[in-house]
């Protein structure tokens, strides 16, 4: 219930409106203006939603000045140092953590729908052999909507739950196929005597003739990826997963639209858009150069990797990943050129005052790429990966939308700029 109200104004009518104000647990205010056009003829002007709560949600809160990040409550430091990609998702999408027999239970659900249609397989086929990762993972996500037909009503809980699982356990299925076929490489089954992230590793990269034995150093760092990337409140593409599901389309469709709008460099492509300018830069004594380059308003060149549009302290899962990189790299006896460019840029970008003050932190972007990297994850490919944990968040926020009493059909209004009215002019009267 509100508590207080806002009264908003026409100055040149005089009519008023008055529009309640509610307070969530945490975070600012927000002011229901959905009256506003009935009462008073207008809509509010907000370029990229940047004041605006399109939804109201149980399940992520980020607070981008003080640094903070929640699922369901629970600190992603937290959840970063004590939990599992599948309990974290399973976090996000029931609300509590699991007890024993409740994560067993959904574990080995995930397992049970790891699989995918033979047909799907051949899907990739029609794609050449260099095509980006995400132009596939977008056609096959949506391909697998084609498959269930009968058990995605989505207004029954049931059938979104068996969705909810069928998204989490095929995304590594579906991830993987996509680097087998650019790589010329026989697709693999999943192995259920895996757990998921071993499953998804082992479907990667093993070799039919040889057993596989995972990198007991990636497997962790790989789990800290997945749930640092699970979920970030309301980003462009989760909005996007939102927005299109509020059509009632297919889940998978709407996942899919997600997995488009990842694509963007801008968004979940910033870690591969990381190691394009380490690559750039090339020698660690080059990075002065860059960073003055970085300074220069007049110079389109910027330090990817660094600030966000949200956080205006410290990425809450940079801290977490920034450590577990220097670890992994360490682990590794890792000495190659790209990974001095990288950790010289940061130490210099960390004690450098135009970035300090501008508060352009290394973010979760900087450091992902480089542990994908460090796995022989090609760079193509971390997109894709980005998106395979994402999807256990954009499924969750799915489900709390249509569960919503007050959901309805998204439908964004704009300021047209366009021509006046005008009559159309035949061809030959046309000066």
């Amino acid at each position: 219930m509100a508590n207080r109200s806002v009264i908003i104004t026409d100055q040149t009518t005089g009519k008023q409106l008055e529009c309640p104000v509610y307070e969530g647990q945490y975070g600012a205010p927000v002011i229901d203006i959905k009256n506003l056009y009935k009462e008073l003829g207008m809509f509010t002007f907000d370029i990229g939603y940047a004041s605006t709560a399109a939804c109201r949600s149980a399940i992520t809160y980020l607070d981008g000045e003080e640094g903070v990040l929640l699922h369901r409550g629970y600190p992603i430091d937290q959840l970063a140092e004590k939990s599992s990609f599948l309990e974290v998702s399973y976090l996000l999408i029931h609300g509590e953590l699991p007890n024993q027999t409740q994560l067993d239970e959904w574990n080995h659900a995930i397992k049970m729908h790891g699989m995918t249609h033979e047909h799907l397989s051949r899907f990739y086929q029609g794609y050449r052999y260099d095509a980006h990762p995400m132009s596939v993972l977008a056609g096959v996500v949506a391909a697998v909507a084609s498959f269930y037909h009968s058990s995605t009503d989505i207004y029954n809980p049931e059938h979104r739950m068996l969705t909810a699982r069928r998204v989490i356990a095929k995304m590594p299925n579906l991830v993987s196929k996509i680097y087998r076929y650019g790589s010329g490489l026989p697709f693999v089954y999943p192995d259920n005597s895996r757990d998921y992230i071993e499953n998804f590793m082992y479907m990667m990269f093993s070799w039919p003739t040889e057993p596989y034995v995972a990198n007991p150093v990636a497997l962790p760092a790989l789990n800290l990826l997945f749930i640092l990337h699970a979920d970030h409140e309301q980003s462009a593409s989760t909005s996007t997963v939102r927005l299109a599901g509020s059509a009632e389309s297919n889940p998978f469709a709407a996942v899919s639209a997600g997995v488009a709008t990842l694509w963007g460099k801008a968004h979940g492509g910033a870690n591969e858009a990381v190691i394009d300018m380490l690559t750039e830069i090339g020698d660690a004594k080059n990075i002065h150069k860059f960073i003055a380059r970085a300074k220069d308003k007049d110079d389109n060149f910027r330090l990817m990797g660094f600030g966000h549009r949200v956080y205006k302290n410290y990425d809450p899962r940079a801290k977490i990943i920034r450590q577990a990189c220097h670890d992994l790299l360490e682990s590794m006896n890792l000495n190659q050129p790209m990974f001095e460019v990288a950790m010289e840029l940061e130490r210099i970008a960390l004690e450098d005052d135009y970035f300090i003050s501008r508060k352009l932190y290394p973010n979760v972007d900087f450091y992902s790429g480089l542990i994908y990297q460090a796995l022989n994850i090609p760079t193509s490919m971390f997109t894709p990966m980005f998106a395979l944990a994402r999807a256990s968040g954009w499924i969750a926020q799915w489900m709390e939308m249509l569960s919503d009493g007050d959901f309805r059909i998204g439908r964004p209004r704009q300021l047209y700029i366009g021509a006046q009215r005008r009559d159309y002019v035949p061809v030959a009267q046309r000066g």
